[in-house]
């Protein structure tokens, strides 16, 4: 499998995921966290799935123009998501409030990832 079918399917999954959590979060969860908690949930959920497309994106571009900087933007993709949305799916589940010390880190992957993909975008030739 190639590296670009490897990040459309991984997007595919995350995605998958991102909606099973959703619906986990929306029909499980309410009634049994606080509001707060929800609401992180949520959060986490929605990122992920914004982060499940842009993973198939970086999957079409590295495809569409063969370059590095959209394969490390799916990199970054991905472990955003894992770090990001993966901390505040603990957060709101544990109420250990430390995981909310972890999310940063996730935002500057996703942060790095835009990144990378404007970049492999502009500098992409025809």
């Amino acid at each position: 499998m190639t590296p670009e079918r490897g990040f459309a399917l991984a997007g595919s999954i995350s995605a998958f995921i991102a909606v099973a959590l959703g619906a986990f979060g929306a029909h499980i969860l309410r009634g049994r966290l606080s509001a707060e908690m929800l609401t992180v949930f949520e959060t986490g959920a929605r990122y992920h799935m914004y982060h499940a497309l842009a993973l198939v994106a970086a999957a079409w571009a590295a495809g569409r123009w063969s370059n590095p900087q959209a394969m490390w933007a799916g990199w970054f993709f991905l472990a955003g998501t894992v770090i990001f949305s993966g901390s505040l799916y603990l957060l709101a589940l544990t109420g250990t409030r430390w995981w909310g010390a972890v999310t940063p880190l996730g935002g500057v992957s996703f942060l790095l990832g835009w990144m990378c993909l404007a970049w492999g975008v502009v500098t992409a030739r025809p």
